[in-house]
């Protein structure tokens, strides 16, 4: 979660070393990589440092007796070496497990480590921490292997992770809020592990994911820095494992998805042709929700709708929620946008029309709907919709319910599905880490990482663009992924959506794919899938099982057996 796309509020790789290969300190952002050497062994480094009753380099050696204090409280001044920064040497744990899927049990390797990126020079730029699980050998270049990553921006990718398709995951009481610890993390029987190998890797800046040397966060912070990030970091993975001749797959969830369209074509463009994307919960064009434009207000009609039938606040509950919003869709890009077009021109008459109609629809009253010129904003709706009952909608799945300081405000106070399952995904994330997959480091692990001193850049150079003109400011990398497909007429693109998303309207992914000018002979590429959960399908243990089974059927399909 945390798909900072999304809220404003969602990375790893390997090495071939020896297995006992030990985890290193080594400098970070702030230091200087020729000042510390991670080749020179930590015991080595810290006998620089002076002791108690040692004078500090380049001090005199005559220190009296009554400045022993003094001596003992500059010998203790922090160095670079006491900093906790990623390594540069790559690093990784690997640890034996099993697991049964499908009444199946598979043999796997965990390994979680970190994988050094570099520049066009050469020069260590940043260090990416993942957790890799392949069943059978590593290295086998006939199995598939799936890269998975959350959004954000700012996002690590314990939610993925802990939640969907490794094979362990958290149990949550969703869509209530989860109990307190003690959480139930266990086996997962819907992983993907039987048709896949699956490495989980945290973008740079969130969980282990940190710059290295002079390279600050700054230069991985925007939608293209980030694309070549993850393109270097996954071609190293490939690299470390001899998987350049295996079936590639990526998986993206909420600005994951933006980072997969990108990604797609950035891989191909490389030689790193990729058989088969994944989009999560997704959004591709930025520029529709800029303000002044009608197409986002569209898009959240059917969502509206869905969240209505699951509260029990339309007109009429539907037992065919497949047709009830097809024609949903139809009114929302029919006679909605239609009124929405005619502004401020629109009649007070056809208002009416709309706004009853609206209401039907959305279970919002007739009179709100009119007063607020029939556009209804999301976070008016998430605080409107059970006003009533006094209780607010979640964000990121509106089957989640919130209970505010008061019913009068314009907004919610907090998201309830994501202060519902946070404590269970990161306490879980932690626990795991130590003791199933015996990782140590000092670094603190960020589930999430905003910092007011860092805006992130939206602007992306579409392909094949020429001088100034290619360049968007909110990023629509739909037209990466259309280039991609256009390119690789083999590659098959997979929008997996939940109907109570209400970061990523499916209406709005709908969208997006539906506007990649795709030649007819592509369009049997692209397929959709909708479940009756939110942004985090998988909280949902019906809609995962169910997305296992159609992610099967996919991967049969994308990377036949040869």
């Amino acid at each position: 979660m945390r798909h900072a796309l999304l809220c404003a509020a969602s990375a790893s790789l390997l090495l071939t070393a020896s297995p006992g290969l030990a985890q290193q300190p080594s400098p970070g952002p702030d230091a200087s990589m020729a000042a510390q050497s991670t080749d020179q062994p930590r015991a080595s480094r810290m006998a620089r440092r002076p002791g108690p009753d040692e004078p500090e380099a380049g001090k005199s050696e005559s220190v009296p007796n009554s400045d022993a204090r003094a001596a003992r409280a500059s010998a203790a001044k922090l160095l670079d070496a006491d900093i906790a920064t990623a390594p540069i040497q790559e690093t990784r744990k690997v640890t034996h497990h099993s697991a049964t899927i499908g009444g199946k049990t598979i043999a796997y390797t965990a390994t979680a480590g970190t994988l050094t990126i570099r520049d066009d020079d050469g020069k260590p730029t940043a260090s990416m921490f993942y957790v890799a699980y392949t069943a059978g050998d590593s290295r086998d270049r006939h199995r598939p292997v799936t890269f998975f990553y959350n959004g954000g921006p700012g996002s690590s990718t314990l939610w993925l992770h802990m939640g969907s398709l490794a094979p362990v995951r958290v149990r949550t009481d969703s869509p209530q809020a989860t109990h307190n610890a003690p959480y139930d993390l266990g086996p997962n029987n819907e992983s993907l592990l039987d048709k896949s190998d699956l490495v989980f890797i945290d973008a740079i800046g969130a969980g282990f994911s940190r710059p290295l040397g002079e390279t600050k966060l700054a230069a991985f912070w925007g939608t293209d820095p980030d694309i070549d990030a993850f393109a270097r970091g996954i071609e190293r993975y490939m690299t470390l494992y001899e998987r350049w001749n295996s079936p590639k797959f990526i998986f993206g969830e909420s600005y994951g998805t933006t980072r997969s369209a990108g990604l797609a074509y950035r891989l191909q463009e490389d030689g790193a042709q990729l058989n088969g994307v994944i989009l999560l919960s997704s959004i591709l064009n930025y520029g529709r929700r800029d303000p002044g434009f009608d197409q986002e207000l569209i898009n959240y009609i059917p969502s509206y709708a869905a969240v209505a039938v699951y509260h029990h606040r339309s007109a009429t509950q539907p037992t065919d929620m497949d047709a009830y919003l097809k024609e949903v869709r139809e009114w929302a890009r029919g006679p909605y946008a239609v009124a929405l077009a005619k502004g401020q021109d629109l009649p007070a008459d056809e208002k009416q029309k709309v706004a009853e109609q609206m209401s039907a629809y959305t279970g919002l009253p007739v009179k709100f709907l009119i007063d607020a010129d029939l556009r209804i904003d999301l976070r008016r709706f998430l605080k409107e919709e059970l006003r009533d009952q006094r209780r607010t909608l979640g964000r990121y799945d509106a089957r989640f319910t919130g209970m505010d300081v008061d019913a009068a405000g314009e907004g919610t106070d907090y998201d309830p599905s994501d202060t519902g399952i946070t404590g269970a995904f990161v306490s879980s994330f932690h626990d795991y880490l130590t003791h199933d997959l015996g990782y140590e480091t000092n670094l603190t692990y960020r589930p999430t990482y905003y910092s007011n001193a860092l805006q992130w850049s939206f602007t992306h150079k579409a392909p094949n663009a020429r001088g100034p003109y290619g360049n968007t400011n909110q990023a629509d990398v739909a037209q990466d992924l259309s280039a991609a497909m256009r390119e690789n007429p083999h590659l098959l693109v997979y929008s997996l959506n939940g109907l109570y998303d209400m970061a990523t309207p499916f209406f709005g992914t709908e969208y997006d794919l539906g506007h990649m000018q795709l030649d007819p002979s592509l369009h049997g590429n692209l397929r959709f899938a909708y479940y009756p959960s939110g942004h985090m399908v998988y909280l949902n243990p019906d809609a995962l099982k169910s997305m296992k089974a159609d992610l099967a059927r996919f991967y049969d399909e994308a990377a036949p057996q040869r």
